[in-house]
């Protein structure tokens, strides 16, 4: 088992999705603080995505972007029991695998968008009707890419991410734990939080934030942190899964104590 214990950890991921992890980190010793900075709230209104797969009724691929797509846009499956789907990452595979469907395309490297263009399956989609199962507001590169491949692509936004605000005394009492040292690694799972977890910082927190570890999941959220003038030294992880953001940081400790 990992021996974190000595090592604080920010984790800034909504409540619901945090929970796992943070039971997995503090199950390996490190104290845990959180601070969501974005909330997942479904679009209700689905009138609109029916009438339009409605007007589709030929569909040869569902691609869902994420667990939270699966979450909100699985009942956009029904009635189509044959239908291909391809997950973005083994999150999200596991998501519609936990719906009872069977996940027929992933990425061929990473948990990205890149990765799944990779495959060979979406190398020619000339006249394939493709959907796409999304949040609001999320990366178009599938849709951008696909299109130009000649893929007939239906977008459906399932949901939205909204930031989540804090008052000043908590933040002053975040900034008082960096001061302490009682936080050692940030987490920013996703470029969204780590933008949000910018935004919200005061200047006395924005300065703590580069005297820390960020821990992130991909090469593009690390990019969008030093794009922000992040200059804190970065952990990465494989992916945003809970098992390996917990193995990049007990790489870091191992290697910082020398182990």
């Amino acid at each position: 088992m990992s021996d974190l214990r000595g090592v604080g950890i920010l984790v800034t991921r909504p409540d619901l999705q945090a929970a796992p992890l943070c039971r997995l980190l503090e199950a390996s010793g490190a104290a845990v603080f959180r601070l969501p900075v974005i909330d997942i709230q479904p679009i209700s209104d689905f009138a609109e995505i029916r009438g339009h797969l409605a007007a589709h009724e030929r569909l040869d691929l569902a691609i869902f972007t994420s667990a939270n797509a699966v979450k909100f846009g699985a009942a956009l499956l029904e009635g189509r029991p044959t239908l291909p789907l391809a997950a973005i990452g083994s999150a999200t595979a596991r998501a519609l695998v936990a719906e009872g469907h069977r996940v027929a395309i992933t990425p061929v490297d990473g948990a990205d968008s890149e990765g799944l263009l990779l495959h060979a399956a979406l190398a020619h989609p000339t006249d394939h009707h493709v959907l796409i199962v999304k949040g609001a507001q999320g990366r178009d590169l599938l849709q951008t890419q696909l299109t130009l491949r000649g893929a007939n692509v239906i977008v459906a936004e399932v949901y939205k991410r909204e930031r989540v605000e804090h008052g000043a005394v908590e933040l002053a009492a975040l900034a008082a734990r960096f001061a302490d040292d009682e936080i050692d690694v940030v987490t920013a799972t996703s470029a969204d939080i780590a933008h949000h977890l910018l935004d919200l910082a005061t200047p006395v927190l924005r300065r703590a934030l580069d005297r820390v570890q960020w821990l992130v999941p991909s090469e593009r959220v690390a990019k969008e942190l030093r794009k922000r003038g992040v200059k804190a030294p970065l952990l990465r992880a494989d992916s945003a899964e809970d098992q390996d953001l917990l193995a990049a940081i007990t790489r870091w400790r191992s290697n910082a104590s020398g182990a």
